[in-house]
């Protein structure tokens, strides 16, 4: 720990894959970037002893906790980072931002708007910082699509592809897990994945006015485990799939711009992929998570003979984040995403204004996926830009 670092002790509510991922953006944050902070990983919290221990360890916390309250609880906890399952977000958050911890919590917000809402309005009545974990928004050339449209280099937007395609689910016989139960996961695959798709909408193009959706459940039963799948078919104990395993949406911005976008896990022969076209009246600009570190770049102007997308790899100083790793060309990975947001976060730690996307963002991202599911639900168009004027009248006294 440098000296003339202030430190930031972390208390982590989950150790699984998001808990990977975030201990490793704040143990490889001071590496990459130089800030007036520097994240301590304190202590983790987990209900099974035994597993939070063994997590604690190879991830290099200082101890571990079996009760988040008592995480909450404690005098040398600074921040409490979510990365529990959905339904725990909200009492966990409202908790935190009440002992005066600064928050951050993994997507979605919450199960609904009102739980989205009165979250909101616990950390900006208590004062403390706040960030959902969108990290797709931090990959340097997402940023750096930002920065072209912000620029005016593409002009007025028209339109906006989005998809997030996966084939996790395909198999009818995977067990079920918490994803697959909506009193534990609030949304299926719309939440899961096609948040992220969502997000990245908002954050690039602007809010969204109006959609109409479709939502569907492929496989409505899997085997409640793992041991099931290798008994007779009729012995089998089935759990109800009650969510979404697919999403459509049709939209239009505030801005009139167009939109479309799918979250699927059953498109086979996609890992992961997360990808976005947006056009503009002067260009347009595209980007696949499973090559992340490009953007694909048109300009209407170019020469006659010479149109199309050109392959910019965003790892030059010009493009946002990449002058703290490697020389033009080395490229990064998924996980520093998450030390850019991380490092977004210390910021805001020490200039006590919180980061995009924070709260608010998480706010509004709620308001679109009820807005979906309530369209896919009444067959019909929902108004988007009237839920949300509706959900930030805040009651903060």
């Amino acid at each position: 720990m440098s000296e003339n670092k202030k430190q930031v002790r972390i208390g982590m509510i989950g150790y699984k894959f998001m808990g990977k991922a975030h201990s490793q953006a704040y143990r490889n944050l001071p590496f990459f970037f130089d800030t007036d902070v520097e994240p301590v990983l304190q202590a983790i919290s987990g209900r099974n002893k035994e597993e939070v221990k063994k997590a604690a360890k190879k991830m290099g916390w200082a101890s571990y906790e079996t009760d988040w309250r008592r995480l909450i609880e404690r005098d040398d906890i600074d921040v409490i980072d979510i990365v529990a399952p959905n339904s725990t977000h909200f009492e966990m958050a409202i908790a935190a931002a009440e002992a005066g911890k600064h928050v951050i919590c993994e997507k979605p917000l919450s199960m609904n708007i009102e739980q989205a809402k009165r979250m909101y309005e616990a950390v900006q009545k208590n004062g403390v910082v706040h960030m959902i974990c969108h990290n797709y928004r931090f990959a340097p050339a997402v940023q750096f699509a930002k920065k072209l449209i912000d620029e005016g280099r593409l002009g007025e937007i028209r339109h906006i592809r989005g998809t997030y395609l996966q084939e996790a689910l395909i198999d009818p016989n995977l067990p079920i897990s918490w994803r697959s139960k909506k009193e534990i996961t609030g949304y299926g695959v719309l939440g899961d994945i096609g948040s992220h798709s969502l997000d990245l909408a908002r954050f690039l193009v602007g809010e969204f006015h109006e959609l109409v959706s479709i939502m569907e459940t492929f496989v409505n039963e899997r085997p409640v485990n793992e041991s099931d799948i290798n008994v007779l078919e009729s012995e089998r104990v089935m759990g109800d799939v009650n969510v979404d395993d697919a999403s459509l949406v049709l939209a239009r911005f505030e801005n009139g711009a167009l939109g479309t976008f799918e979250a699927t896990k059953f498109a086979g022969g996609n890992m992961n992929g997360n990808r976005f076209e947006i056009n503009g009246e002067k260009g347009s600009v595209r980007w696949d998570l499973e090559n992340m570190n490009n953007l694909e770049v048109y300009f209407t102007d170019d020469e006659p003979g010479l149109r199309g997308f050109r392959t910019i790899n965003c790892t030059e100083e010009y493009h946002p984040y990449a002058d703290a790793y490697w020389p033009v060309a080395h490229i990064i990975g998924y996980e520093h995403t998450f030390i850019n947001l991380m490092f977004e976060f210390m910021i805001g730690i020490v200039t006590g204004v919180s980061p995009k996307p924070n709260f608010e963002d998480g706010l509004r991202n709620q308001v679109v996926l009820e807005s979906i599911e309530k369209s896919a639900l009444q067959k019909s168009w929902v108004n988007v830009s009237e839920i949300t004027s509706k959900s930030f009248q805040l009651h903060l006294v």
